[in-house]
């Protein structure tokens, strides 16, 4: 099918580089197995979507891989070229002399010559692996960014990664990386949704010129960290109605609205066609407003994946 979904350059990388501004998560909680994955991103393909965003914690750069591999074999792309893949460096491998072997790492499990961006995932270090959930602090601490960022300039200059990037990354901790880097973060992913808007992070990344890219758009419903807090707001159902779009379209196009591209996770066909299907209306000023006078709340606490740490909450 013809792709329609907009395009958004993406600065700091090799020239001409552009995102689509939707893009499959491929995270699953609780997770699910390869093929019913790879089986989704087939169907994914098939339905339009041509950025998928993984990470190796994630455990799906295999599937991911192999559905690319598939989508080729039967002709539903002509190209590996007309996809745009995302993944990240792990917290447990945020140390200078292990950025390009990890990149390497989930490199060989795609299938892939090259990442088109490559994002630190977290800005921590983890001294081993993760064995659960949260992490004992003793085992976390904040990662040595300048060191760790030239690593990641080095993986875009050998061309295993057409860009990168950062996640969860506060305007602190960006401000930090531009004050030494060479090659500027192009992306800062983060949850992003009606319910916690960061519009004092969105204005810095537009300022600095980097491109802000939403994860959660939903509030992660049906995670350890999540609620149904989006689905159940009033407003938000409100505004749906009105419209006749679901909430998820509401809040996908939202994200758009602020100029922010959006990680829409679902494995269901008939939600991830309607995730693609927001580009032909738009919200008004009245419901801009409406939902910016929405109460925020994080959904994704940092203290959801590590034990608290007042010390480590500071530096971040």
């Amino acid at each position: 099918m013809e792709n329609k979904v907009p395009i958004v350059s993406v600065v700091s990388s090799f020239s001409g580089l552009t995102m689509p501004v939707i893009g499959m998560g491929t995270a699953s909680y609780p997770p699910v197995d390869a093929g019913t994955l790879k089986s989704a991103i087939v169907e994914a393909i098939r339905a339009g979507y041509r950025h998928f965003d993984t990470a190796f914690i994630y455990g799906s750069e295999q599937p991911l891989g192999a559905a690319i591999a598939e989508a080729l074999n039967i002709g539903l792309i002509k190209s590996r070229n007309e996809l745009f893949i995302t993944s990240k460096l792990w917290c447990t491998y945020a140390e200078p002399d292990l950025v390009i072997p990890a990149i390497k790492m989930s490199l060989e499990n795609l299938q892939l010559e090259y990442l088109d961006l490559y994002l630190i995932h977290w800005p921590l270090k983890f001294s081993k692996e993760v064995s659960r959930l949260p992490v004992p602090k003793e085992e976390v601490s904040v990662i040595d960014i300048k060191s760790v960022w030239s690593a990641m300039e080095e993986c875009q200059l050998l061309g295993l990664t057409k860009a990168i990037g950062v996640s969860n990354f506060s305007s602190r901790k960006l401000e930090e990386i531009l004050s030494f880097a060479k090659i500027p973060p192009a992306v800062n992913q983060v949850e992003m949704n009606p319910l916690w808007q960061q519009k004092e992070l969105n204005e810095y990344c537009k300022a600095k010129g980097i491109h802000v890219s939403a994860h959660s758009p939903l509030g992660s419903k049906g995670t350890l960290w999540g609620d149904n807090r989006i689905f159940d707001c009033h407003a938000l159902k409100e505004i749906a109605e009105a419209k006749g779009k679901t909430i998820a379209q509401i809040c996908l196009r939202w994200v758009y609205q602020q100029g922010a591209s959006v990680i829409a996770k679902s494995f269901n066909k008939k939600r991830m066609e309607e995730n693609l299907e927001i580009f032909d209306w738009s919200l008004s000023v009245e419901e801009l407003e409406k939902i910016r006078g929405l109460p925020q709340c994080k959904f994704n606490s940092i203290g959801t994946f590590i034990e608290p740490s007042a010390e480590l909450e500071a530096q971040l």
